[in-house]
């Protein structure tokens, strides 16, 4: 299929952070381990295979054995996880919230690009092997980030009451909100297959984490997908001793906080994208989960009425690990602990947080992982193609935002100059010449003359915007033309990736859309790929 590219810092969706760091800006370098090249996998894998037990594989293997026993998977999956018993055997990793039917389509685009760079491994190091892995979150309790998606510019959402971890929201409700997704769908093969998928995931499952296991494995077991449920007993138990350590002695709070001070000091316009806090756990019950707090010399858990001394608190840890929930500063530690992971996938702002987390895994000796900038694009149709060429327009110039790309184009297609900055010169350098007038002669007429500047020049712009909107109006068949294209491919003037459901590309391609995803995303290029289709 016809593919091109663009520099993600051309495309202006991208922070300064991002764009520098894709960059290799020196001035980041403290923050990362080592930059997702893939000669530098080889170093990475060592510092892993050192830092991680025999013992923490066997717990992992075994509860992803459990976890699949529910799960009808393929062959290459349990391979995979088998192989995940081994010491040469490595995860890539992405992570994503259990949005309703995937949410936005970026969440295709990252495991794609994990079970890319995990090929993309096995053939430069053959000696070893290297699972993609896709997290799920299911402890996050945010259901209004999650609880809809967008279908041919509606908004299909599931209206409900909520709290607790959203992993272990039952299902009800879902029956009327595939009612309403169903009567959009029209009919046909692909429409049927979204049916059929929505069904089996949502309304025969009971909870959403073991719904979005069966749509992820899905989707994705013919490629060895391995899908983490980490809300589990024995998963956390692993995590125990360093939930203690933050309890005890706030490590993250400190760590992180020392970066971002670091940050801070940097000359540029870097955003700090998560502020610590001197807890960074929550306690997590049936239908509760909330931060712990310390204070006079008393934990508690905020709006409930519980309460540990010290002694009882690290007795609760040691009884109950599972009700620790690490929240966004520590989740990416967790994941560390119990995965041999090598490299973490994620979108700009999960990255930007990562990259504020290198001396927290240096204080507890964990070693920080790669980060790669999950791949994005833009699918696009042949007839797209086709209206691009007659408008004589680029996808880079779609990249830009609506008023500007009208502008350029309003003045690219009129027969006459809209563009004042001559005539602005001019009388710039005319003004000049009143000012050294002036003060030869009287310099109480600087006043005057600077009045008359500002007037006549306000004239100019105001002028040069009538004019402007006049072309636009003349040329307005056209414009609206490129507005549609524009709003076709970048729905609600944000990216595509950012907005769309992969259902609607479905119904189009059917079966063969994730494939052609496979064949085409490079997640080492370091690019934004525009893909027709």
């Amino acid at each position: 299929m016809p593919t091109d590219c663009i520099p993600f810092k051309n495309t202006n969706y991208f922070s300064e952070l991002i764009c520098d760091y894709l960059e290799e800006n020196e001035s980041l370098r403290p923050f990362y381990n080592r930059f997702p090249k893939i000669e530098n996998f080889k170093d990475q894998i060592e510092d892993k295979q050192k830092n991680f037990s025999t013992a923490t594989r066997k717990v992992l293997v075994n509860r992803l054995k459990h976890q699949y026993q529910k799960v009808d998977t393929s062959d290459i999956t349990l391979e995979n996880i088998n192989l995940l018993e081994q010491p040469t055997t490595f995860t890539v990793t992405t992570g994503h919230q259990l949005n309703l039917f995937t949410g936005p389509l970026y969440f295709l685009y990252k495991i794609v690009s994990a079970i890319n760079l995990a090929k993309t491994l096995k053939v430069e190091h053959p000696e070893y092997d290297f699972v993609p892995v896709y997290w799920m979150a299911t402890e996050d309790h945010d259901f209004d980030e999650i609880n809809y998606f967008n279908f041919k510019g509606r908004k299909v959402q599931w209206t409900r009451e909520a709290s607790g971890a959203v992993g272990e929201l039952n299902t009800e409700g879902l029956e009327e909100v595939f009612e309403v997704f169903s009567s959009q769908l029209g009919m046909g093969t692909n429409a049927d297959a979204m049916r059929e998928l929505f069904t089996n995931a949502y309304l025969n499952h009971t909870n959403l984490a073991d719904a979005t296991l069966y749509l992820a494995n899905t989707l994705f077991k013919s490629y060895g997908l391995i899908i983490v449920e980490a809300n589990h007993r024995d998963l956390k138990q692993l995590f125990s001793e360093t939930v203690k350590n933050e309890l005890l002695n706030q490590t993250s709070f400190k760590a992180v906080s020392k970066t971002i001070t670091k940050i801070d000091a940097l000359e540029s316009n870097y955003k700090v994208q998560v502020n610590p806090r001197e807890i960074n756990l929550f306690y997590l019950k049936e239908g509760l989960r909330e931060r712990i707090i310390y204070e006079n010399e008393t934990y508690s858990v905020v709006d409930t009425d519980i309460t540990w001394s010290t002694k009882a608190m690290m007795d609760e840890v040691n009884t109950h690990p599972e009700r620790f929930s690490p929240n966004v500063i520590m989740r990416p530690l967790y994941q560390e602990i119990i995965l041999p992971n090598l490299c973490y996938i994620g979108g700009g702002g999960e990255l930007a947080y990562w990259l504020q987390l290198k001396t927290y895994f240096e204080t507890v000796n964990v070693t920080f992982p790669m980060l790669l900038l999950r791949n994005s694009v833009v699918i696009k149709t042949e007839k797209q193609s086709d209206k691009l060429e007659k408008l004589n327009l680029s996808m880079s110039d779609l990249f830009l935002k609506q008023d500007k790309l009208i502008n350029t184009q309003t003045e690219l297609l009129s027969d006459i100059k809209l563009d004042f900055s001559s005539q602005k010169e001019f009388l710039k350098q005319q003004f000049e010449n009143l000012f050294e007038l002036a003060k030869q002669t009287d310099k109480s007429f600087l006043g005057a003359v600077a009045a008359q500047e500002k007037k006549q020049t306000k004239g100019l712009k105001n002028l040069e915007k009538r004019l402007l909107k006049a072309q636009k109006r003349k040329l307005s068949e056209q414009l609206n033309r490129i507005k549609t294209l524009q709003n076709e491919l970048f729905p609600g003037c944000s990216l595509q990736e950012r907005n769309t459901n992969f259902s609607e590309f479905y119904l189009a391609y059917g079966d063969q859309l994730i494939p052609q995803l496979v064949l085409n995303l490079q997640p080492l290029k370091g690019e934004f790929l525009i893909l027709e289709l």
